[in-house]
C-alpha cells in the first residue's frame, strides 16, 4: 500500500445548496498523514466537508486542493482517480446486500479500471486479488466472513466490510463520516481505535466526522469544531475546553428541527 499521505487545502469555502449555506467561509489545513476529528451538531456541515477533500462537493466560492493542486483544475479522469486514492467511509456504508463479502471488497477499485476489466474483477477475480481481500478482512476482523452474502451479517460486520473496501482501494487517504453512528459504544471504540491505528501504521491522512466526544477526545490529537457552516475552533485535542464544546452543542431552535451533516 502507498503510504504517502494526502495533503488538503481548503481556502474561505462556502457551499450552497439552493438556499441553504453548507459551510461559510471555511479554511482548513490538514498535513500528509494527520488525523483529525470533525466534531459539532447534525447539519452544521461536517459531511459537506468531508466530500469537498475527494471532489464529490465543488466549492460555490472559495478553493480547495490537493497535494498543492487546485481541484478545480482537475478534469474527469483526474477527479476520477484522486476519489479512487482518497477513500470515503460512508455512514450508510454503501455496501451492495445481494453480494458476497468478497465482491463487495473488490467493488473499491472499481473506479480504478474499465468497464470490461472491472466486470471481470467481480465475476472472476483472481487468486492474488482474493488472497489480498482476506488479508485484509483478517486485518478488520473477520477473514472468515469472505464468501458470505453481505445481507447476512450484523450492522458491526457490515461496517468492517465497508473498512476493508476503503484500505482495498490502496488510499493515501481515509475520510470517514460518522462510521460509528450505527452501532453499539463499545464496537464504536473498537472501529475509532481501528481506523485510527491503520492510519497510523500507514501513514495515512485520516479525517473522521464524529459525534462522540469522549471517542474524538481519546484518539485523536487535533479537534476541529463545525457549527452553522464555520469553523468554530481549530486545536490540539489538549487545549480545547470544556466550555468550547458545551458552546459547539448549544442548539436554537431552528438547528434542532435540522437533520443532516
Amino acid at each position: 500500500m502507498d503510504s504517502l499521505g494526502s495533503t488538503f487545502e481548503i481556502e474561505n469555502a462556502a457551499v450552497t445548496f439552493g438556499e441553504t449555506r453548507a459551510l461559510d467561509g471555511v479554511s482548513l489545513s490538514v498535513g500528509a498523514g494527520e488525523s483529525l476529528a470533525l466534531i459539532g451538531p447534525s447539519g452544521a456541515g461536517k459531511t459537506t466537508l468531508l466530500r469537498l477533500l475527494n471532489a464529490t462537493v465543488r466549492p460555490t466560492s472559495g478553493r480547495v486542493a490537493v497535494n498543492g493542486r487546485d481541484l478545480a483544475t482537475f478534469g474527469a479522469a483526474e477527479t476520477r482517480a484522486l476519489r479512487g486514492r482518497v477513500a470515503f467511509i460512508h455512514q450508510d456504508y454503501r455496501l451492495l446486500p445481494n453480494l458476497r463479502v468478497s465482491q463487495n471488497v473488490l467493488a473499491g477499485r472499481l473506479g480504478q479500471m474499465s468497464y470490461l476489466k472491472s466486470i471481470g474483477a467481480m465475476l472472476r477475480p483472481s487468486k492474488t486479488s482474493l488472497n489480498e481481500v482476506y488479508a485484509l478482512l483478517e486485518r478488520v476482523g473477520i477473514p472468515e466472513k469472505i464468501f458470505e452474502r453481505t445481507d447476512s451479517l450484523s450492522g458491526g460486520q457490515r461496517q468492517r466490510v465497508a473498512i476493508a473496501r476503503g484500505l482495498y482501494q490502496q488510499p493515501r487517504a481515509l475520510l470517514a463520516d460518522e462510521p460509528v453512528a450505527s452501532v453499539d459504544p463499545a464496537r464504536a471504540r473498537d472501529t475509532v481505535e481501528l481506523l485510527t491505528r491503520i492510519a497510523r501504521e500507514e501513514n495515512l491522512t485520516l479525517c473522521m466526522s464524529l459525534h462522540n466526544i469522549e471517542l474524538a477526545r481519546e484518539f485523536f490529537p487535533r479537534l476541529v469544531g463545525i457549527r452553522r457552516g464555520q469553523l468554530a475552533f481549530d486545536k490540539a485535542n489538549g487545549e480545547v475546553s470544556d466550555q468550547e464544546l458545551s458552546g459547539l452543542y448549544q442548539l436554537d431552535q431552528n438547528e434542532m428541527l435540522v437533520d443532516g451533516a
